[in-house]
């Protein structure tokens, strides 16, 4: 089972702001994968969707984004080029580096795919990496514009039709990809190296594959994708290949534990994600949870406001303060519950406020805290439990009020 998708997103290489998706499990994180979509392709396609639900399910978290100009990002695609793909995958992993861990784990789909092995030597924290009908070298792509190579070489650009839509490709582009030997970049990568491939694959030759595995040096493995097609449009053949992927990658993960990491972190860690006005991500050990606020002041609604957390602070730490006493005391009560409303209210219409709460004037905070008993328990010991329950340190924080002290962090420059 995985945890609620977090949409975010960071700048990539000009500046633009990238869209992204970073899907995480439900349970302690072994490690990051970053995953790098096929030509003009976009992060939502069936492999990757399906190589991060398999990769989450073994407890991997997996960010994969849209290049820029592509799917939700922004910038000019025309003015793109396998450099700036490079750039873009680059930010992606100081973004991960930055807000969570850095990839240990490098995913790519067909071009994607020669862009994550022309970057690793860039991120020293990945230790294998993972390709998809990724081709030789870079150039490869050129295939895919047929009669308007001549005209985007003698005109400087030409509209190109892929994959149904229209895009605007530039000299400079091919002037680009010619610089780029990709069998060059495997040959010197130093990582555990995994290439899939169909033999099928009409778009990227198996050829490739080949001339990847055999420029490689150990460790490196082949798995064949029998009949796929080049998108792995079937989502069969998806499934198959993000399970492939996961159980290849959970033998060189083992020793990159992102969750112990995380156990080292000190305190409650709360960033903004970018998607949205609100929304950020809460880091505490090792878990991960999103707060944000409501569409209608101006949220995506995608978790709890911090209201809500209090709220829940304040309903869990009843729940667990009862059952202690009740296992103190050897009550066989059934199981416990509570319902917490937070409002804004005028202190002299607080009937049931304290006298001081109501001295305060103004609109105070009003927490109502509804405590479901299950099991054959007597009035006393009901009344008994309700006492108990304002018992709690949560409660008493609340009441007694906290000292909370701000200062600017200090950034570790050595």
């Amino acid at each position: 089972m995985t945890a609620k998708p977090i949409r975010l997103t960071f700048s990539g290489h000009a500046g633009a702001e990238l869209a992204a998706r970073l899907d995480l499990p439900d349970g302690p994180v072994r490690a990051y994968a970053l995953f790098a979509h096929c030509f003009t392709c976009s992060k939502d396609v069936i492999a990757a969707r399906r190589i991060a639900q398999a990769l989450t399910e073994s407890g991997i978290g997996v960010l994969r984004f849209d290049f820029t100009g592509l799917g939700g990002s922004g910038g000019d695609f025309a003015s793109t080029n396998f450099s700036s793909n490079l750039s873009d995958l680059l930010a992606a992993a100081d973004y991960l580096r930055r807000s969570y861990h850095a990839p240990s784990l490098l995913i790519g789909h067909s071009l994607g795919g020669a862009a994550v092995l022309a970057v690793a030597g860039d991120i020293p924290e990945a230790v294998a990496v993972a390709t998809i009908g990724a081709p030789a070298d870079a150039d490869h792509v050129v295939h895919n514009f047929h009669a308007d190579l001549e005209t985007i070489r003698s005109e400087g650009e030409a509209e190109v039709s892929l994959a149904g839509r229209s895009f605007t490709i530039e000299r400079q582009f091919l002037d680009d990809l010619s610089k780029h030997t990709v069998r060059d970049r495997v040959a010197r990568l130093g990582k555990a190296l995994l290439v899939l491939h169909a033999p099928r694959d009409e778009t990227v030759g198996i050829d490739n594959a080949t001339d990847l595995f055999v420029a490689a040096k150990h460790p490196k493995s082949f798995v064949s994708l029998d009949t796929a097609d080049h998108l792995l449009s079937d989502p069969d053949d998806a499934a198959y290949a993000a399970d492939v992927i996961a159980a290849w990658a959970s033998r060189y993960l083992k020793a990159d534990d992102a969750s112990a990491q995380d156990k080292d972190a000190d305190g409650v860690v709360v960033t903004e994600t970018g998607a949205g006005k609100f929304q950020s991500v809460v880091r505490i050990g090792t878990h991960r949870l999103l707060t944000d606020e409501p569409e209608a002041v101006g949220g995506l609604d995608s978790g709890p406001s911090p209201y809500d957390y209090l709220a829940a602070a304040l309903g869990a730490c009843t729940v667990m303060t009862l059952r202690m006493y009740a296992e103190h005391k050897g009550l066989e009560i059934g199981r416990i519950g509570t319902t917490v409303h937070h409002e804004k209210v005028h202190a002299e219409d607080c009937v049931d406020c304290t006298d001081d709460h109501r001295a305060r004037g103004g609109k105070i905070d009003r927490l109502e805290r509804i405590v479901h008993l299950s099991g054959d328990i007597d009035a006393d010991t009901r009344a008994r439990l309700l006492e108990i329950a304002d018992k709690c340190p949560v409660h008493r924080t609340l009441e007694a009020g906290a000292a909370v002290v701000t200062r600017e962090a200090v950034e570790d420059v050595t």
